[in-house]
């Protein structure tokens, strides 16, 4: 299931646990112009390597949230908290409560579904509709179920898509149907609660929009 921290919401179990974040200062404070059409972000982690395309016209609500969130340094340091195999790699809950905090209820509108959650294809998670805050996933494996619930991708991994599939998964999903780290106390104790829980938890050292070539 994909569940939002903010909105206990008990979903069909083929449905991602995806829990819509919070974190740092409002996009509109730091980042005033609108994202391009299409851009490129390179996410170094501890693993390597791995470049997102952005495509706008796919999901434009989601493509301006993230295109604010890397601009404002969101995802730094943030943790790959769900990685299960033959699914999907979740991340977007900043290691800091306090960042957390204040994009708690941040939400931003459904986009339609334009393109499929396909094999290397991001898109943000939900708990519903009109859910969507910071927390998105990399699709593991064809998972088109998923479009007919509302998610959109609005990116794909155009390079390094090894590399995610490396990035540790042993943890598991989160409870109740797994033993990994739960969001609630991720989003209140940040990553002083995965470092000391769950140490082997891959992470992303930086994220940031590349020059246009």
């Amino acid at each position: 299931m994909i569940r939002p921290m903010r909105r206990r919401v008990c979903w069909p179990a083929v449905l991602l646990v995806l829990l819509t974040g919070c974190g740092g200062p409002k996009p509109s404070e730091t980042t005033p112009e609108p994202a391009p059409d299409s851009f490129r972000v390179r996410f170094e982690t501890s693993k390597g390597d791995f470049v997102v395309e952005v495509t706008k016209a796919w999901a434009p609500e989601g493509a301006e949230r993230f295109y604010r969130l890397v601009r404002n340094r969101f995802y730094d340091q943030a943790r790959f908290f769900r990685v299960v195999r033959g699914f999907m790699a979740q991340f977007g809950i900043n290691g800091d409560p306090e960042v957390s905090r204040r994009w708690h209820g941040m939400i931003i509108a459904d986009d339609p579904v334009k393109q499929s959650n396909t094999r290397g294809f991001v898109t943000f998670a939900h708990a519903g509709p009109n859910t969507r805050t910071t927390q998105v996933f990399v699709n593991l494996v064809d998972n088109i179920r998923l479009d007919k619930l509302g998610f959109a991708p609005f990116g794909q991994v155009v390079s390094g898509m090894e590399v995610v599939d490396r990035l540790y998964s042993a943890y598991g999903d989160g409870p109740p149907r797994g033993s990994g780290p739960r969001q609630e106390l991720i989003q209140t104790q940040g990553n002083a609660y995965l470092e000391r829980e769950f140490p082997r938890l891959d992470y992303i050292v930086r994220a940031r929009v590349e020059a246009p070539k």
